[in-house]
């Protein structure tokens, strides 16, 4: 059975994610930072749900010491980890003359630098089987860009960047890296918005709705799988015609 590290797995997208893989067969590892009960509780749904086994396993994926030791535990765990989903991340909305360099430096480790660390480390057991799929988690934003949103949008589009090069770089060990980008999907990080805000937003899309972390997670379960085993290097964009 093949198995899938989730990181970010306790909320929004990272939790669509991981119960999409887990229906698809796959084992899970569940990564968190802070949502250790949310984590835990997912850890049950899936496990009661569907015949895969789950580990949860803490590690702030901006610290590369952690990352290595969840990586490491991992593979002493399940053997081999065949696709990896880099989706933790946070956001950042004011001025860019407002953001401080803690801030700036803060969101680019977080969103960017976690991605270089965990695929770092799962990396050489993929090389080592000539198989895997790593699914990076970028954002339309990452894409075209964002007001008042520099930080993220730079950070994202970094994510992007890495998706394209280290696709061509790993292509013949058999190894597939791609990038979903969404767009305005209803998790935690939109709840900084009134309701005024959200309709106004709920305008600029042209399907006229949010996204869901099921279309997201949608996408992520078809990147994984064999139906996408000639897609790398690219970028899928889940946000509803906002970004075209």
């Amino acid at each position: 059975m093949k198995t899938a590290l989730v990181t970010g797995a306790s909320r929004g997208i990272g939790t669509a994610c991981a119960i999409a893989l887990a229906k698809s067969g796959y084992n899970i590892i569940l990564n968190y930072n802070k949502s250790e009960e949310k984590a835990k509780n997912l850890a049950k749904i899936i496990a009661d749900n569907y015949a895969v086994d789950v580990m949860v396993s803490k590690a702030d994926v901006s610290d590369k010491a952690e990352v290595d030791d969840m990586v490491k535990e991992a593979l002493s765990h399940f053997g081999h980890i065949d696709v990896l989903v880099n989706n933790a991340g946070v956001s950042l909305s004011k001025l860019f003359t407002d953001t401080t360099e803690k801030e700036w430096s803060d969101i680019i480790a977080i969103n960017l630098t976690s991605v270089y660390n965990v695929t770092h480390a799962v990396l050489p057991s993929m090389i080592s089987s000539h198989s895997g799929s790593v699914i990076n988690i970028s954002s339309m934003w990452g894409q075209v860009g964002a007001s008042c949103e520099v930080a993220y949008s730079a950070s994202k589009a970094g994510v992007i960047g890495l998706t394209k090069a280290l696709a061509k770089e790993v292509a013949p060990s058999n190894i597939r890296v791609n990038c979903v980008a969404p767009g305005v999907i209803m998790t935690d990080m939109m709840s900084e918005y009134s309701d005024d805000d959200l309709e106004l937003i709920k305008e600029e899309i042209p399907m006229c709705e949010f996204g869901t972390g099921k279309n997201v997670a949608d996408a992520v379960a078809f990147l994984a799988s064999v139906k996408a085993h000639y897609i790398t290097g690219q970028v899928i964009s889940v946000n509803g015609g906002m970004v075209v």
